[in-house]
């Protein structure tokens, strides 16, 4: 005769521990599909940050300058949702991040979204928007890289074979752009090529802390560090009055703030709560595709052969890798 044993209560989370968070119910197949959706999402609304940097160096405007006016114009909206969600957090009674988890987000913002976008746009006055993004959408291979070496994260197949077809895409555009540019390619292309190491790293440090903090909470943290980090760069290295830009500058700003920091901050964040860092990051390869047709229409940047062939195998990568995952997830 089957002995009847109560199942065991589980722990209740206490100010110093951080709370469970309850995943059940909310990660069905439609879950995980959204988190598809906010993924590349994020990555067409970032992919627009390129090319209003390169308008808004037109004006003669520095890097830390520039970087100063994205946040001067985004972290209003980072603290009004910021607020919004505490309050929310209390109505319901569910926990607060503690102080070492509120450190924690906003040194990862730091990392993301401050020292990657300080990297990114300094590497934007050396070589041109198609070139920048290119390099930059190397990240999904660190992050899967490093999410093996560093955070005991298996490498599926379907994510090798995803990655080297966009892979096999970027390089082939890659491969024609480096003749068109002179000695400063190697200083741009390295300024780029950190912001992704740190966009990579980001990643894979933040989808743990947005498990336990919740995607709004995190995204408004992380993003009022990187906010300070910003201006405090800028104020110890220019005065006040640098600020004082025309209205066409502040136009910029201001588009760059909401279409190019705070929406895909929301979408990047929001994905990663429902997908691994390694689907994010994969799908994100849409972002170089999205920043060449813009850079063509806009900048007027030239659209070659090459770069259609290149753009046709980056889709083809990912959708094979959204594909094949969604299918490895039901199984």
């Amino acid at each position: 005769m089957a002995v009847h044993r109560p199942r065991p209560t589980p722990p209740t989370a206490t100010a110093d521990t951080p709370p469970l968070p309850v995943t059940p119910v909310e990660h069905t197949a439609s879950y995980r599909e959204m988190g598809y959706v906010f993924a590349a999402v994020g990555a067409l609304l970032f992919s627009t940050k390129a090319v209003v940097i390169k308008l808004a160096y037109a004006e003669s405007v520095d890097a830390e300058t520039l970087l100063a006016l994205r946040m001067i114009f985004a972290l209003p909206f980072y603290l009004v949702i910021g607020g919004l969600s505490v309050r929310d957090h209390r109505r319901e009674n569910r926990p607060l991040p503690n102080a070492r988890q509120v450190a924690g987000a906003a040194t990862v913002g730091l990392l993301g979204y401050w020292f990657a976008s300080y990297m990114d746009f300094l590497g934007l006055e050396y070589i041109s928007a198609q070139f920048e993004r290119l390099i930059l959408f190397t990240y999904p291979m660190f992050v899967v890289v490093f999410g093996a070496l560093f955070f005991r994260q298996d490498i599926r197949v379907h994510t090798v074979v995803g990655i080297a077809i966009s892979y096999s895409g970027l390089a082939v555009i890659f491969g024609e752009k480096l003749t068109s540019f002179g000695n400063d390619v190697v200083v741009g292309a390295g300024f780029v090529l950190l912001a992704a190491i740190a966009f990579a790293l980001y990643q894979l440090v933040a989808k743990p802390m947005i498990e336990v903090i919740g995607p709004r909470l995190f995204t408004c943290i992380a993003m009022t560090g990187a906010a300070a980090g910003a201006f405090i760069q800028f104020f110890l290295t220019h005065p006040a009055s640098t600020l004082i830009v025309p209205p066409l500058l502040i136009g910029y700003s201001i588009a760059l703030a909401i279409g190019a920091t705070v929406l895909p901050s929301f979408f990047l964040n929001a994905a990663l709560h429902r997908i691994s860092a390694q689907a994010n990051a994969t799908i994100g390869t849409l972002s170089p595709v999205m920043t060449i047709a813009l850079a063509v229409l806009i900048l007027g940047e030239t659209l070659t052969t090459v770069d259609i062939i290149g753009t046709a195998l980056v889709l083809a990568g990912v959708g094979w890798f959204t594909f094949a995952d969604q299918r490895a997830e039901r199984t």
